[in-house]
């Protein structure tokens, strides 16, 4: 294994050479422990080989990926995985743009999927390693620090995942065909194209392990969402002869103090629904009447359905200004989660991700390494430790599932 592992380092190695050199939420702070056994799930005294790991999940995030420019990032996985003994399938969601499905053999149905997304929010930053100890080796460390756009959201779960499965493999805790499939996906920072397309690929799966940030802990759920923009139109004129013209920016304020008031639901499970007014747009000058103005709004769900939300929100914001136009784009409700795997602590989530989107009656559990109130930022970073710990979370995860009866 030593010699495979550093073969890889120096493929990616070689590889990242010719490679180009906001959902930020609050979060619920619901921990609770699902077992009393330690929430570190290492074996301090066989700690995992991180080197393949670490230089994977940099040479993916040494590759810019952002939502809708994912077609390097995946191009470079179908080589890796193939090169790694994967049978590879892409699908495509749009033009350059796939999802990858990876498994051993000529099986394409498994019993368990693992999947994460490749795509990250904008802008770009570059990869960076922070040593976390005061060695002077340039060896990495446990504590070392990793920075750059995706080392987080989502790319740091993408890795671990695949090592996850390799070693899983290597050492025969599953079989090499028919338990465990990959899926990378596009999209999910952007209404999660790529995994509604992964509904096509024909396949249904006992359970999926979904990878996003969750400080290592099992999510119990997360909030649902709500989007919906907000336009005003109004008649451009002179700033001087208001009476000749319609301010729309005006109309636009009056029907965001009405939805400022809405009394939004709540529960005992996920809180409180919250709301943010994301962006505004709307005129030209100082001078000039505003024609057009606009809104986007952003709502998390914590009770109710996404319908009622939107006749609540409807009939008060039309109340105040009803020549405004309101579109909502999509709606989700709470999600509940799996998180019947002991050695985990767990978490309820404020933001959102794509799980709704996969159809099937599968279990859902929700798990990956890094801290989510970092993503989206310009200092997104985690540790080489969660890495690892992510890898061994995955194993455990997977190997409890497929201990269970079909």
């Amino acid at each position: 294994m030593k010699s495979i592992r550093w073969w890889c380092v120096a493929a990616l190695a070689g590889g990242t050479s010719v490679l180009a050199s906001e959902r930020l939420q609050q979060p619920i702070y619901d921990v609770a422990s699902s077992s009393s056994s330690s929430s570190s799930i290492f074996s301090a005294a066989t700690p995992p080989d991180s080197a393949a790991l670490i230089a994977l999940h940099k040479a993916l995030v040494e590759i810019p990926s952002i939502t809708g420019t994912e077609g390097r990032a995946t191009a470079f996985l179908r080589t890796y995985l193939r090169s790694r003994g994967f049978t590879v399938e892409t699908q495509s969601v749009s033009p350059g743009r796939d999802n990858l499905l990876a498994y051993r053999g000529a099986v394409r149905q498994t019993r368990v999927l693992a999947t994460s997304h490749i795509d990250t929010v904008p802008p770009f930053w570059p990869y960076e390693r922070r040593s976390g100890s005061s060695s002077s080796s340039s060896s990495p460390s446990r504590d070392d620090k990793l920075y750059g756009r995706g080392t987080v959201d989502a790319k740091g779960s993408v890795a671990a995942i695949i090592i996850a499965v390799e070693q899983l493999l290597a050492d025969g805790s599953i079989a090499d065909t028919g338990d465990v499939a990959i899926l990378v996906d596009v999209g999910e920072e952007r209404g999660g194209d790529g995994i509604r397309a992964a509904n096509d690929l024909g396949l249904a799966w006992e359970a999926v392990v979904f990878g996003e940030p969750t400080r290592l802990k099992l999510a119990r759920g997360h909030k649902g969402g709500l989007g919906f923009n907000v336009t005003a139109h109004g008649i451009a004129g002179h700033s001087g002869y208001p009476e000749l013209g319609a301010n729309a920016i005006d109309r636009l304020v009056r029907g965001l103090a009405a939805l400022a008031a809405v009394p939004l639901p709540s529960s005992e499970e996920f809180g409180q629904t919250t709301l943010n007014l994301g962006t505004i747009t709307g005129g030209v000058a100082a001078n000039v009447i505003p024609e057009h103005a606009f809104a986007s709004v952003s709502v998390r769900v914590a009770a109710s359905t996404p319908a009622e939300l939107q006749q609540l929100i409807e009939a008060a914001v039309l109340a105040a200004e009803p020549a405004l136009e309101l579109q909502f784009s999509y709606g989700i409700g709470p999600v509940s989660l799996d998180y019947d795997i002991e050695g985990f602590e767990t978490i309820l989530l404020s933001y959102g991700t794509d799980i709704p989107g996969l159809r099937g009656d599968h279990k859902k559990y929700l798990y990956g390494p890094g801290d989510f109130l970092v993503t989206h930022s310009d200092h997104e970073h985690l540790t080489v430790g969660d890495l690892e710990e992510a890898v061994e979370g995955y194993k455990l995860i997977i190997t409890e599932i497929l201990k269970r009866k079909p």
